[in-house]
């Protein structure tokens, strides 16, 4: 199994990223934003949290024309899997991968703390090892977390069971209490929690062990 994490400029979330998959047994290959192709034999890439070029113009919004960007889509067009965590689900957005927008925290504060996340749908390779309906603890440190979108794709998104993960009890406004979503054929997943944050004993709680897992295990069984 091969992954390949990517580092924009300000990620701060890629090494822990490459370690989370490393841990769950997948071959990981490091990509700059500059790069132009990806490495052959990809089975998924990941899109590290952090603040890319700064969070300058909007959140992602730079990131996601970065040149790199252009293959992920292409790979997520060829049916590739692609994990976005919290900067990396606001860069998903930017690059028309998942539909919304991650706004600014209700609060108007930057949070950082676990959080209660309640498993909606196991329908895909990232929560098929929960189970849903499961309540699992994971970490966020985001200060433009509160996911948006019209009335029409949240209709849509519920609809087709397409909302992941929910919050437990809401930090950010998030409509909803989305937490995290499904592209249509559920293989692109944008959240905003951290579950390569959660992976270890001495982080406070393995919650995040079963997502990395249940995808490896995913590819295992294909």
């Amino acid at each position: 199994m091969r992954a390949a994490v990517v580092t924009f400029p300000g990620s701060n979330c890629d090494r822990d990223l490459a370690v989370a998959f490393e841990a769950a047994g997948f071959e990981v290959h490091r990509v700059w934003h500059r790069d132009t192709e990806l490495p052959q034999g990809l089975d998924v890439i990941g899109l590290p949290g952090g603040f890319s070029f700064g969070d300058y113009l909007r959140c992602g919004a730079i990131a996601g024309n970065a040149p790199i960007c252009r293959e992920v889509a292409a790979f997520a067009g060829r049916g590739g899997h692609v994990l976005g965590i919290c900067n990396g689900f606001q860069v998903l957005t930017e690059t028309g991968l998942l539909p919304g927008a991650l706004m600014r925290n209700a609060n108007l504060h930057f949070i950082c703390k676990p959080v209660r996340l309640r498993v909606e749908s196991d329908e895909s390779p990232y929560t098929g090892a929960y189970g849903k309906g499961a309540e699992i603890t994971i970490p966020i440190a985001h200060h433009d977390g509160n996911f948006q979108a019209d009335a029409e794709t949240l209709a849509r998104l519920e609809g087709e069971g397409r909302v992941a993960f929910r919050y437990v009890d809401n930090p950010n406004g998030s409509a909803a209490d989305i937490a995290g979503i499904f592209s249509e054929n559920r293989r692109v997943l944008g959240m905003m929690p951290h579950p390569e944050r959660a992976i270890d004993p001495v982080h406070g709680g393995t919650d995040g062990s079963a997502l990395f897992r249940g995808l490896a295990d995913a590819f295992v069984a294909a």
